[in-house]
């Protein structure tokens, strides 16, 4: 096999079989100031997270997701996002900060009982020779006027992941019924 190929077949998504449920947070009413997956084992190759998430931010039609690794808050974090709205195209970065600005999620802002969906692939997660890289697909409508983003981000720190946080960019708050799924894959 050519090098080549041989990169992407390591890389490549897994097909729908290949996902084990490891565990779910589904908010309950009143709220969540965080969504926190601790005690992640080490069986699976990647991760991924599956969420349909509102916060209470009332200052736009959408707020951020942010995530962070072992309870690290620390500048080690990078993120790229390009996106657009249908009319607008948008492209942004950071570097060296506390968090990895992850998606765009739907805010109090947005129309009534609407919620972002986003998928995160964190990808080696496990691996202790390099930095953790995660990539991701969000999207929101608000009634034709939405958005959907392209992301991914880096954790420069060489340790397995074993716990993923998420909060919120702008918002104080998970909204009720917002839920994610965490999922782990095995290589082929």
């Amino acid at each position: 096999m050519s090098p080549i190929l041989g990169i992407w077949a390591s890389s490549r998504a897994a097909a729908a079989g290949d996902y084990e449920s490891i565990a779910t947070v589904s908010v309950g009413s009143g709220g969540a100031a965080n969504v926190e997956f601790t005690s992640i084992g080490t069986d699976w190759t990647h991760l991924q997270v599956r969420a349909i998430v509102r916060t209470n931010y009332t200052g736009a039609n959408s707020d951020g997701l942010k995530i962070n690794f072992n309870g690290d808050t620390a500048n080690n974090y990078a993120w790229h996002q390009v996106g657009g709205n249908g009319a607008t195209a948008f492209a942004q970065a950071g570097s060296t900060t506390g968090t990895i600005y992850a998606a765009y999620i739907a805010s109090n802002s947005t129309g009534s009982n609407t919620f972002g969906a986003t998928i995160i692939d964190v990808l080696d997660y496990r691996n202790t020779n390099k930095y953790k890289t995660l990539r991701n697909l969000t999207g929101i409508d608000n009634n034709g006027n939405g958005l959907l983003m392209l992301g991914s981000g880096l954790w420069q720190n060489t340790n397995a992941i074993t716990s993923i946080k998420f909060t919120q960019w702008d918002g104080t708050s998970f909204n009720q019924h917002s839920h994610f799924a965490l999922y782990g894959c095995k290589s082929a």
